[in-house]
């Protein structure tokens, strides 16, 4: 075969190459999840009385997660693997719940059952939005997490905040920014001092 001849084919060899499929939404987040080892961005939390709370979030998969809030009441709420931890110094009163049982699992877990929680909401050129929910255990609320497609982020995603929904309908939503993928966090950020007296936790 001539050369000429050889070159022409090529244009159609070109075009009968299969192309890469984007990943379907629900896999890029679970490609994000498994790329996010740590976290860190500023918060601002909005709950169901419009009352506005900013702070500082500290993230380690599997499982660890602290909203550290600045300002007003001293409040903290901490992940330590297992439970999640609600902490009012002002009343030295302490609430828990297994990350399990709770819609941060979503965000925590090792190995999320995306398939069987989340739906998506919203998948365009810009963002990608999900909704999890898990019918087996009430108390898990809803969350609506959203992402912005950012080519420089893990999986191309960057994790802009969520709404929770719990089982009493109280709204809280937490919008982030400044966030920092995958920097040093120590373990001791997932402790707290028991304002019962009973030492420290984590």
């Amino acid at each position: 075969m001539s050369r000429l001849k050889t070159l022409a084919l090529v244009p159609a060899v070109v075009l009968t190459m299969p192309v890469a499929a984007a990943p379907a939404p629900l896999a890029q987040v679970e490609a994000h999840l498994q790329a996010v080892d740590t976290m860190t961005a500023n918060f601002t939390q909005t709950d169901r009385r419009g009352q506005v709370r900013n702070g500082t979030l500290t993230l380690k998969r599997p499982g660890r997660i602290r909203f550290e809030y600045q300002g007003g009441p001293r409040m903290l709420l901490v992940g330590d693997g297992k439970q999640v931890y609600f902490i009012d110094y002002t009343v030295k009163q302490v609430t828990r719940l297994p990350i399990a049982n709770s819609p941060y699992s979503v965000l925590l877990s090792a190995h999320p059952d995306l398939a069987r929680l989340a739906t998506v909401v919203r998948d365009d050129a810009q963002s990608l939005v999900i909704e999890a929910r898990d019918a087996r255990k009430p108390q898990f609320g809803t969350i609506t997490i959203g992402f912005a497609k950012a080519a420089g982020a893990p999986a191309g995603l960057r994790l802009e905040g969520w709404t929770v929904l719990d089982a009493q309908n109280n709204r809280t939503t937490i919008r982030l920014s400044n966030q920092r993928f995958n920097v040093a966090v120590a373990d001791s950020a997932f402790r707290f001092e028991d304002p019962r007296g009973r030492g420290p936790k984590g």
